[in-house]
């Protein structure tokens, strides 16, 4: 009972420290909403790499979570019927909106982490997102996914890898893999980061039953996941 009630507490603190960290990364993000897009200016790499949805299986209805000031959703909205573009931040909302013209884009508010669409898509796309979902909450969140995808519909996402984490502040404290972001005045905030390894990430998939490819490409990763099959 002892022993019991000690995992309990553990649980309990890492999820309030999961609590923190998910609303301080928010905070980063509307605070830092002007300069999202700096990374894509400097860092040919990141150039390269939004060209990698020429190549990529993007039809039809497409849900984009995470959009950020919709770098990408340009980019889905010429390959796809439509797109719902998703991010729980109103700044960088407001800067994909103003650079995204196209009739069949809409974009939407939400915490990622409750909201629940009421139809089903042929791709869910999420770019740089995986790597800030907390380990203990991986699981639920590809559950949600293959909800969200509409039958022989693909899950597709691009994100760093280990490499990545050589140009970041890593903290090696608390319960939650994280990294130390600063913006222009001077403010911290720290963000959950998980770099995640391409063959570590597609085995675990397979664990939850998808089937998924995922390769390097620099220090970044490309996925591709079909979801579990449904009940017979």
């Amino acid at each position: 009972m002892h022993d019991h009630q000690r995992s309990e507490d553990t649980q309990a603190t890492r999820g309030t420290e999961e609590d923190a960290l998910l609303a301080e990364q928010l905070a980063y993000y509307r605070a830092g909403a002007a300069v999202y897009d700096r990374p894509y200016a400097e860092r040919a790499a990141l150039q390269r790499l939004l060209t990698a949805v020429d190549d990529l299986p993007v039809i039809g209805d497409v849900l984009e979570l995470a959009c950020g000031t919709g770098q990408w959703t340009s980019l889905l909205a010429a390959r796809a019927r439509s797109v719902t573009a998703v991010d729980a931040s109103a700044e960088v909302l407001a800067i994909a909106r103003a650079r995204t013209p196209s009739p069949n884009v809409r974009f939407l508010q939400a915490d990622l982490f409750e909201w629940r669409p009421s139809r089903r898509y042929d791709t869910v796309f999420f770019a740089f997102w995986l790597s800030h979902v907390p380990p203990t909450r991986l699981p639920d969140f590809w559950n949600s996914v293959a909800a969200m995808l509409a039958p022989g519909g693909k899950a597709i996402f691009v994100d760093d890898g280990p490499g990545a984490a050589a140009s970041e502040e890593v903290l090696t404290e608390g319960p939650v893999p994280a990294v130390l972001r600063r913006l222009d005045d001077g403010s911290e905030y720290r963000v959950v980061k998980v770099f995640h390894d391409a063959g570590t990430l597609a085995r675990d998939l397979t664990a939850l039953g998808w089937s998924v490819r995922v390769r390097p490409s620099g220090e970044n990763l490309i996925g591709i996941a079909g979801p579990p099959a449904g009940p017979t």
